[in-house]
């Protein structure tokens, strides 16, 4: 008997303040270096989802968020290649504590606060397509698949 499929589980947390969110420009990844991401990662076997969110925010930006106080906003089906595809669960920190900076600064270059609606033209196209599908409410989205 063939063996259940299985996907990488992604978790990616909006930190809003005011109009805009935040976002980190990948460096020395070897992953779209120079291209901006929301702080994000792979979540841990074992991991409950949104602890996975708020352990990546940690990790990357280094806020606290207390994992209740995420909302699910939006889920990606991305498919990065014919042969892996992910689903990128979205959340939503309206409340942390601590002061955003670059954690991990060899993974990343600086940190970019930018309107939701307008992304700058070098967001990684995976996640605009979760900030996208948060933005317009229609909170689940494919990415990478064919249309037809």
């Amino acid at each position: 008997m063939p063996e259940r499929y299985r996907s990488i589980i992604d978790v990616h947390v909006i930190l809003p303040r005011g109009d805009e969110i935040l976002l980190l420009e990948r460096q020395g990844t070897g992953y779209c270096d120079g291209m901006l991401h929301l702080p994000s990662g792979h979540l841990d076997e074992g991991e409950p989802i949104p602890h996975g969110a708020a352990r990546e925010a940690r990790e990357e930006v280094g806020v606290t968020i207390d994992p209740a106080d995420l909302s699910l906003v939006a889920v990606v089906h991305h498919r990065q290649n014919p042969d892996l595809a992910r689903v990128g669960m979205f959340f939503l920190a309206e409340k942390w504590s601590g002061e955003p900076v670059v954690a991990e600064p060899d993974k990343a270059g600086k940190l970019v606060w930018a309107d939701p609606r307008v992304l700058p033209w070098n967001t990684i196209p995976y996640p605009a397509e979760g900030i996208q599908a948060w933005v317009s409410g229609d909170r689940f989205a494919l990415h990478g698949w064919p249309t037809a």
